[in-house]
């Protein structure tokens, strides 16, 4: 009989799972806390790279594992406060409203369905839609700001009725100049890593749903947690959720918010839980598609992948995609575990004083990052982040804060 050899290293591979374990940890925390983004934990760790023992690689698997734990568990304050990530904001209000109708539980297992279902597809997808998009990336990037003009036509567009296609063109002109002024400020906040994007997207996708959180209800009494939508259907969704993503995946400034938009034009007629399932696959799907990106063309396409850059990490494919698969394997089980809990802790609280708790705790969050400006941006996002809900268009249209200053 001839020996066996095996050929990992037991430390090594027992160090990659204790990296993959923290990102775990980190994305949940990130995922569970509202207006806190699985991008800042990775501009951190980015920071303290150096002071890390061991190869760089094992800090990139722990940032994609956070990373990717996050697009699953977003969806989780999404639904007890409404307070949306922004990759969930184009279906944030549709799965608000099965929490009302107290099928928050279900809606926290259709979002776990269609985020796994998006990583079993894209990886083994993401071959040969690479080796598309290597041959028609320079065409595209020759005409990219026709592509993302196009994109932000189609925003305005795809929304039903004149006024809301007026409201849609202003949210997007509004939120662009915020885009426009703020992207480039010299912020510096407490921590040894800077993120304007913090008091941005806590002003233009938080506060607002805050604000008019304080006079709400609150949670009400969940039901059961049965999945009433069928097997086939759930699968269609994620299948749409992950093309639209491998869509944005290889595009600069097309966020999974703006691709969700789109899909939801897709499936607009299934209802909320058709929402839920493919905003939830098109946020985990472009994670895993620019990771692809990043590898063939060297351009991080998220703010996860930017970190992972900076830190120097080398791009090991077998050790990344393996920190995408055991991270999305833990998470789906986390949703609704977690999900459960957190409905019912937040149903049992004052509306009014959970809001302003958590507006505070966003403010708190733009000082920390972006110090003093950080605070003036948060105010001044929150003012741009009261177009759609009073113009009645979708909350998508404010993803133009990163569409118009890259188109220009």
């Amino acid at each position: 009989m001839l020996p066996v050899r095996f050929a990992a290293d037991p430390v090594g591979v027992a160090a990659l799972l204790a990296a993959i374990a923290g990102g775990i940890g980190l994305g949940t925390v990130s995922g569970l806390v509202p207006g806190l983004h699985a991008n800042t934990l990775a501009l951190l760790l980015a920071a303290t790279a150096g002071s890390v023992p061991g190869p760089r690689v094992y800090v990139g698997a722990a940032m994609l594992a956070a990373g990717v734990t996050h697009t699953f568990l977003d969806v989780v304050p999404a639904l007890a406060l409404g307070v949306p990530d922004p990759a969930m904001a184009a279906g944030a209000l549709p799965s608000h409203r099965l929490v009302i109708e107290g099928r928050g539980r279900e809606a926290l297992r259709l979002s776990a369905l269609g985020s796994a279902g998006a990583v079993v597809l894209a990886v083994p997808l993401s071959v040969p839609i690479t080796w598309l998009m290597v041959r028609l990336y320079p065409l595209v990037t020759a005409q990219l700001p026709l592509v993302l003009g196009s994109i932000a036509g189609l925003l305005v567009l795809s929304e039903p009725g004149w006024d809301r296609r007026v409201g849609a063109l202003m949210s997007l002109g509004a939120s662009g100049g915020l885009g426009l002024a703020v992207l480039d400020a010299p912020v510096a906040g407490a921590l040894p890593v800077a993120d304007v994007l913090v008091p941005v997207f806590s002003g233009l996708f938080g506060a607002p749903v805050l604000l008019a959180a304080i006079e709400g209800e609150g949670v009400p009494p969940q039901a059961d947690a049965a999945v009433t939508t069928p097997r086939r259907t759930v699968a269609v969704l994620a299948t749409v959720g992950t093309l639209c993503g491998a869509v944005v995946g290889y595009l600069p400034g097309v966020s999974s918010a703006v691709a969700a938009t789109l899909a939801l034009g897709l499936t607009a007629q299934r209802g909320p839980r058709a929402f839920v399932v493919t905003t939830s696959g098109v946020n985990t799907a472009t994670a895993v598609f620019a990771l692809f990106a990043l590898v063939v063309f060297g351009d991080p396409r998220t703010g996860v992948l930017v970190a992972l850059d900076r830190a120097s990490v080398p791009l090991a494919l077998p050790a990344l995609v393996a920190a995408v698969a055991i991270s999305a394997v833990v998470a789906a089980v986390l949703v609704p575990r977690l999900g459960d809990r957190y409905l019912r802790r937040i149903g049992r609280l004052d509306p009014a004083r959970l809001s302003v708790g958590v507006l505070v705790g966003l403010l708190v969050l733009s000082a920390v990052f972006a110090g003093p400006l950080g605070v003036g941006i948060f105010a001044a996002a929150t003012l741009v982040g009261h177009l759609p809900p009073t113009t009645g268009c979708r909350r998508a249209t404010l993803m133009g804060v990163l569409l118009v200053p890259l188109a220009l």
